[in-house]
């Protein structure tokens, strides 16, 4: 016996060394919007959205082109002149002594450099395109309000899969205190047990029925520890926390007044994410069909240029003097496009916009009528599951009352150990089944808010 004792306080204690921390459902939430992994992911799409709808994206400011040049070149030339002699001012031929005409000497250019600078700057406005560009303004500005519905259901998901972990620690947790407690109580009977043995009150077998029994409460005690820690690595996980920072939930459970719930039902088609986002796709496929009639209208441009040009010519053998040409020219002018025919490409893009638009207003009415279903089905699900916890929470009472009087009994010899071994077990199943209601019914409150769009806006 001494043996098991200290077996069973080895494994039952060691599990409690380990430091855990109260997380707040407050917290809980704050640690998941700054670090979870798919939080971060939506909320930088937003930010990208949040840039493609600036003015710097529009298409309505003017762009700037500069460019300049620079040239330097180099030249040694020689110029020859055959046939050709010297002559006088009068236009006679020169000769030498022997009466000779005298050739004219060949003309060298040496390290003869030029240089040929220029700088331009040239400015683009679309005035009219159609109208084109205005659409897709409003459809970047309707792509990012998208981003932001999208982000703002990821956090929704992401906030229902970290209350599923939440309240499973949170239950677990209930859980191994109802089962410590049984443990308790079988340990007191496992002494009385023997106590009465020796005495010779009773016989071995409820001694050995207490052992069974207490084994039995210390492998469930173990296990349920274990499936803890494991789930709370799960909450880790979706906190982006030290996974062996072990947190211990609240397990304070308060419900929605139902008058403020019967408001949010009222509006619930509505605020629903999916909703709103059918509505967003369908403002932007019509801003994509408006932007691809401009195809249909001309373009108005207006370009202007300033430029500045200096050549730097080098002397040459007729012009012996530097070369300067140093100029500058400013210009503007208007250009009107208009695509007459294109081949029929651009009337094919606008009757493929104008089905797509078909298509998301029909996809809309699809999603209302999914909508309106989920909130039926969530509200039936809340409902069932908060009066199955009220049910159960009775049971707690009843299955109590059985148990003590069942102990009582036992004292007085009038029922056996396994009799009070089966109140034990069903006081045991009927807590345990408490807790897991309770958390079912909250989970099923989260869904329900969650469909009417009113999971960010209320207190947990």
């Amino acid at each position: 016996m001494r043996t098991l004792y200290f077996i069973l306080i080895a494994l039952l204690v060691n599990p409690l060394v380990a430091q855990e921390q109260v997380l707040s459902k407050e917290e809980a939430v704050k640690l998941m919007l700054e670090s979870n992994f798919g939080v971060k992911i939506a909320k930088n799409n937003v930010k990208v959205a949040e840039n493609n709808k600036r003015l710097l994206n529009s298409g309505f400011l003017p762009t700037l082109t500069g460019s300049a040049g620079a040239n330097y070149q180099r030249d040694d030339s020689t110029f020859e002149f055959p046939g050709q002699f010297l002559r006088d001012e009068d236009g006679n031929a020169l000769t030498d002594g022997d009466g000779n005409p005298i050739s004219r000497p060949d003309a060298e250019l040496y390290k003869a450099e030029a240089q040929r600078y220029n700088a331009r700057l040239t400015a683009n406005y679309t005035l009219f395109d159609g109208l084109g560009r205005l659409y897709n303004y409003k459809r970047l500005k309707e792509e990012y309000n998208l981003s932001e519905l999208q982000a703002r259901e990821t956090i929704e998901n992401t906030m229902l899969q970290l209350f599923t972990v939440y309240f499973e620690v949170a239950r677990l947790s209930e859980n191994i205190g109802v089962i410590q407690e049984t443990f308790e109580n079988t340990k007191t009977r496992l002494q009385r047990a023997n106590y009465s043995f020796e005495y010779g009150q009773t016989n071995k077998l409820d001694v050995l029925n207490a052992e069974v029994d207490l084994v039995n409460d210390s492998i469930t005690l173990m296990n349920e520890r274990q499936t803890l820690k494991n789930t709370q690595r799960d909450l880790n996980v979706l906190l982006n926390t030290d996974l062996e920072q072990l947190f211990v939930a609240d397990t304070t459970i308060n419900f929605t007044n139902p008058v403020v719930l019967d408001e949010f039902l009222s509006n619930g088609e509505s605020n629903n994410i999916s909703m709103l986002q059918a509505e967003k796709n369908i403002m932007i496929n019509d801003y994509n069909l408006k932007a691809g009639k401009s195809i249909l209208l001309p373009t108005v441009g207006l370009t202007g240029f300033y430029g500045w040009n200096l050549n730097q010519n080098a002397p040459g053998a007729f012009f012996p003097g530097v070369n300067v040409n140093n100029r500058r020219n400013f210009g503007l002018g208007a250009t009107l496009t208009w695509n007459l025919f294109d081949g029929g490409n651009g009337i094919t893009q606008i009757k493929n916009a104008k089905i797509l638009l078909n298509s998301q207003e029909a996809l809309e009415q699809q999603v209302k009528q999914e909508i309106r279903r989920d909130i039926a089905n969530a509200k039936g699900n809340y409902d069932n599951r908060l009066q199955v916890y009220q049910l159960q929470e009775q049971n707690v009472t009843t299955a109590t009352n059985n148990y003590e009087r069942s102990n009582e009994r036992y004292k007085l010899g009038q029922i056996s150990s396994v009799e009070l071994r089966q109140a034990q077990i069903n006081l045991l199943n009927a807590r345990t089944s408490k807790n897991l209601a309770k958390y079912n019914a909250k989970l099923a409150e989260l869904q329900l808010l969650q469909l009417t769009g009113q999971l960010l806006n209320v207190d947990l």
